[in-house]
């Protein structure tokens, strides 16, 4: 089994500013600061670090090859990576505030490049039973999900940022979705989590669904199954890839076999690492650092 993660590559102007930035406010940045960033990226180096082999699809512009080569030193395969010689890589503009949370305005980019015929090349290079995990940053979704379903890979979703271009994906053909409060209220209409999960099992009953609630923890849905996991408790500094390094910690242990409570807990002390530090992909703790630090979970 091979995991393909066909997604987005940013670069990531981070500015540490006391609060959020209001309309017509002009503040000063404390500090500024340049990462490796984007969901795809974000995740791929997440599924690398806690142990799984990953190819990374997407599309760069000859300002990336830093992006390039932050992958390759993580031990992310960049064969179906491409570069288009007249695009600009995408980027982020992401403010953090003093506690920790962010702010982020995102210019696609090449990620809005991907056609059909580059998905058809990247997807002919995997197999029926193969992984692959979308979030939805780039171009051609609706066709890489109905590609890949035909093929029969497992595919996961991790539904952002939630847009209109969602409504073009059979999300019928979904098998685990890992999913915020806010897109699981976008998905399913109602914001109880709870009711999250039960609209989301009637909306897409053979999909496994994880629904992260932040500081309340998260929960995994499937099969008749319910896991709640507790958070740990962290000093926060950055949030910006608490998401996706949950995400790549999840995945790459739930497809290998392991119990799921063991995936929530690796998956939810993963995040809390992340968090206690700046940056987004650097700031993704490796599968050995995760085991041997000690951490308790907040009640």
């Amino acid at each position: 089994m091979k995991i393909l993660n066909f997604g987005s590559l940013n670069i990531d102007y981070v500015y540490h500013v006391d609060h959020i930035i209001m309309p017509g406010e002009t503040e000063l940045a404390g500090d500024i600061r340049l990462f490796a960033g984007g969901k795809g990226l974000n995740q791929s180096v997440a599924l690398a670090r806690a142990g799984a082999n990953v190819w990374h699809a997407g599309m760069i512009g000859e300002d990336g090859g830093v992006l390039r080569e932050f992958l390759e030193e993580n031990g992310v395969h960049t064969d179906y990576l491409k570069t288009d010689s007249e695009g600009r890589t995408g980027h982020t503009i992401i403010q953090v505030d003093r506690n920790g949370q962010n702010s982020i305005v995102l210019s696609g980019g090449t990620n809005r490049m991907i056609t059909e015929t580059i998905a058809d090349e990247v997807l002919s290079h995997f197999e029926q039973g193969d992984v692959l995990v979308l979030q939805n940053e780039i171009s051609s979704i609706p066709y890489i999900i109905d590609r890949a379903a035909a093929m029969g890979m497992k595919i996961v979703m991790n539904p952002s940022p939630f847009d209109v271009h969602i409504a073009d994906c059979d999300l019928g053909k979904v098998n685990l979705f890992l999913i915020n409060e806010v897109e699981g209220m976008q998905i399913a209409g109602v914001s109880d989590p709870d009711a999250i999960l039960r609209s989301m099992a009637e909306l897409y009953p053979k999909a496994d669904v994880v629904l992260t609630l932040g500081a309340s923890g998260s929960i995994f849905f499937g099969d008749g199954k319910i896991v709640r996991q507790p958070i740990f408790h962290v000093h926060a500094v950055d949030t910006t890839a608490a998401g996706d390094t949950f995400t790549g910690f999840f995945v790459s242990s739930f497809f290998a076999g392991h119990p799921v409570e063991e995936c929530m807990k690796l998956a939810s002390k993963a995040s809390a690492i992340s968090v206690s530090r700046n940056g987004a992909a650097p700031s993704i703790p490796s599968l050995m650092e995760v085991r041997e630090t000690t951490l308790s979970c907040k009640r």
